[in-house]
């Protein structure tokens, strides 16, 4: 059996990755290829990201997982074949400057947005999150502090962050599989 401190990610890191083929089981799966996350054996949670946790690059992070290894990520993911369809998904992260609590993952996913777009919302989300948890007042027009590029939720400063992947279905109509997810690697 695992003990608790076993199912604590301690390090996660972020990817995104898009696969086309005319099979669109097989799009997700070059999906997952280019994300480096193909070789794993995915289980989707939920939003929280966890206390303390170190954010890893990518490279560094999927080095650290085996091939078969069962591993814990949150998942967005869009698939469309419909020819000049925008499909995008996105990862956005809140964490509060005091990392001993823990923030928020959102994940988001869409057609026609543009990159700018969906990143913003999946952050907003994950700020508008962890802001409800933490008892805060959360206008969106009023917390983002332009300057300093971070939230400020009734006095606590909040970074948050996105990851995300839009591409558009080629004339052809091939399936179109975007992914962005935060994958558990330590």
């Amino acid at each position: 059996m695992f003990q608790g401190d076993q199912l604590v990610a301690k390090g996660i890191f972020f990817t995104t990755g898009v696969g086309i083929h005319k099979e669109k089981l097989a799009s997700f799966e070059m999906a997952l290829r280019d994300g480096k996350i193909a070789q794993h054996n995915l289980v989707r949670v939920s939003s929280i990201f966890p206390p303390n946790c170190e954010i890893i690059e990518r490279d560094e992070g999927a080095g650290m997982l085996r091939p078969g290894q069962v591993v814990f990520c949150v998942l967005s993911e869009a698939s469309s074949n419909e020819p000049s369809r925008r499909v995008g998904a996105t990862i956005g992260v809140a964490v509060p400057a005091n990392r001993d609590h823990y923030g928020y993952i959102s994940e988001h996913h869409a057609y026609g947005q543009s990159e700018k777009l969906m990143g913003d919302y999946a952050e907003d989300l994950a700020a508008q999150m962890l802001a409800t948890v933490l008892g805060a007042d959360f206008n969106p027009e009023e917390a983002w502090d332009e300057r300093r590029e971070q939230w400020k939720l009734s006095g606590l400063v909040v970074d948050t962050f996105n990851h995300t992947i839009v591409a558009e279905v080629p004339e052809g109509g091939e399936w179109v599989t975007v992914v962005a997810a935060a994958v558990s690697c330590a």
